[in-house]
């Protein structure tokens, strides 16, 4: 199952909707499942902070997402193709990952 690890293994991001898509795909959503290292009870919003990257340079200004009721499955559309720098917040917890969102084919 394609997947992401955050950089401090408090998170991981199991890619349903593969690949991942902006614009959105016609067949298939960008589903992902947040499975967080340590079970917690919560409901606190996981939220997302992406900034689109070149390299080690960032572009253009970061956006905002939240998944309610915190981790779990969710639909993550972001506004262009690239890679992704996701910096996630949720419990009191933080962990950052990257994640490739290509344009529709």
């Amino acid at each position: 199952m394609p997947h992401a690890v955050g950089r401090s293994d408090k998170i991981a991001a199991i890619l349903f909707g593969d690949p991942l898509s902006s614009p959105p795909s016609t067949d298939h959503s960008n589903k992902i499942l947040w499975v967080p290292q340590l079970g917690y009870a919560s409901a606190q919003a996981l939220a997302i902070s992406a900034q689109r990257m070149d390299g080690a340079a960032p572009v253009g200004a970061p956006v905002e997402r939240r998944v309610e009721g915190g981790p779990g499955p969710s639909i993550i559309d972001l506004p262009d193709p690239g890679c992704w720098r996701l910096t996630l917040a949720w419990s009191g917890w933080t962990d950052t990952l990257d994640l490739e969102y290509v344009a529709p084919g």
